[in-house]
């Protein structure tokens, strides 16, 4: 694992300190990991639907 260090405003921070104080995850590298794999699985998905609508434009009528 490689390690990258970032910004993030305090309000941001607080709310994750609050997420793992609450047991949502275990710590704040796990919080941020997570919500870095929803943005790529979210952006994979729109990838995904853009490509659908480009395979589909050839079959409209």
């Amino acid at each position: 694992m490689e390690r990258v260090t970032l910004r993030i405003p305090k309000q941001q921070i607080e709310e994750v300190e609050q997420m793992v104080e609450t047991g949502e995850y275990p710590n704040r590298s796990e919080a941020i990991r997570s919500a870095v794999r929803d943005m790529l699985n979210e952006h994979d998905s729109n990838e995904e639907r853009s490509s659908d609508k480009r395979k589909r434009t050839w079959a409209k009528v």
